[in-house]
Formats: C-alpha cells, structure tokens, sequence
C-alpha cells in the first residue's frame, strides 16, 4: 500500500477549515479522506474504520483533542495511529500537552499547505519503520526516543526530526530547503542553511558507524543510502 492509499481522519469542528484541509490532501493524490466536526462522533469513526492518520483540532465539542489523542493511545488497537494536532494555540504548555496526550506532531493555525502536506507525508511513511532496512534503529514517536541496540542515544528535536524523514525515506535525496520547511514548520525556529549542515554534521557523529550513510549529494542536499 503506498502513502496516498492511506485512510486519514480530519477531525475539525470548523467546516471551512475541515473542506480546506480535505481539498489539500485530494489535490496532492490522497482519497481515502473521512470527517468529522467533533470529538464523539470522530471517536466512533475511529472505531469502526480505523484510519493511519487523524489531522485532530484542539478545540471540539463533546471530546477535546487532548482527552480524544489519550484515549487512542490508551487502545492496544488504535494506539498505532499517527496524531497530528491542529491548533490556533502555540503557548508551550499546550504544545507539550499535546505531546504528552500522544500526539506525534502539531501544526499551527493558519497552516501553510505545503508544511501540512509534508507533515502527512512524513509521519505517513514512519508507520513502515517496522520494515526499514535499518532494522537496529528504533524509534519511538510518543517518547521521542532513538535507540540504536537498544542504546538510547541523546538527540536535539532537530536532530530526531531529521532522522525520522530521512530513515522513512531511505535513498531519496532531500534538498536543504525541502529539510529546512519541514523544521521550520510553525514552530518559530529560524534555521539557517549553514545550521542545518551543523544539525546533519551531529547527528552523524551521534549515530556512530551508521551516521556514514548520510551522504552528501554536493550541491542538492542529502539522503540516507540504501543497504545492499
């Protein structure tokens, strides 16, 4: 199954930002979408056709994001679903709220289309982590922990965020700019070109032998080779 067979849940109790959000994933190949305007009836749709994916919104009615996020991860069977939080918030303490309910990433409201389509596609891909070619590199999304032989190693969000796409997307090169938008996000962070090289240059050294396998691609960017 490749990522645009993939069933997504927006769950967003403003219906013009729900169709908005629906009309950017259909315009970039993804149909499988469902909706829902608050969190009780998104409960049940979870349930019954459990989606890869849900674009939650903080604020709803019945359920909020938070309590709804928690009672997903507290499902043996639904805990596997990828969470992304849509929010007008971007207050610390309701970030890491966020976090700690479950939620694998956020985005702030109003969103860029292309920050929202990369989010997708990235946290799309990290549900096949299982079958990656780099077998001895764990990752957890709820902790926001690697561990490499069971070694867990210390990583900055920027260096955990960089490994995670580029380890979902094994041998695909991805530009500097590409990197630097996904990082960027809605997070504030302003990260130079010249700091992302710096990011790349630590999490080598961190991920020992294996950090070799993040080549180079002079000119274009970077990309983590494929094993043979």
């Amino acid at each position: 199954m490749g990522i645009k067979d993939a069933k997504i849940l927006i769950v967003e109790d403003e219906p013009q930002i729900n169709r908005l959000i629906e009309l950017v994933l259909q315009s970039d190949g993804f149909y499988n979408i469902k909706k829902s305007f608050d969190g009780a009836k998104a409960l049940e749709i979870i349930k019954t056709n459990k989606p890869d994916l849900i674009l939650l919104d903080i604020m709803l009615p019945s359920i909020d994001g938070f309590a709804l996020c928690k009672l997903i991860k507290e499902d043996e069977y639904l805990k596997s679903i990828q969470v992304i939080m849509l929010t007008a918030k971007k207050m610390e303490k309701d970030i890491l709220e966020g976090f700690e309910s479950g939620a694998v990433d956020y985005i702030s409201k109003p969103f860029s289309n292309k920050i929202l389509l990369a989010r997708v596609k990235a946290h799309l891909n990290n549900i096949n982590f299982s079958s990656s070619v780099y077998q001895n590199i764990k990752i957890d999304d709820i902790k926001k922990t690697v561990t490499i032989d069971n070694k867990e190693l210390e990583l900055t969000r920027f260096e955990y965020r960089i490994l995670k796409i580029l380890i979902a997307n094994v041998g695909v090169v991805f530009s500097r700019s590409q990197l630097l938008s996904y990082l960027r996000g809605d997070d504030g962070f302003n990260v130079s070109e010249r700091a992302m090289d710096v990011q790349i240059l630590n999490l080598r050294r961190k991920l020992g032998n294996i950090g070799s396998n993040i080549e180079t691609i002079r000119g274009v960017g970077y990309k983590l080779k494929e094993l043979r």
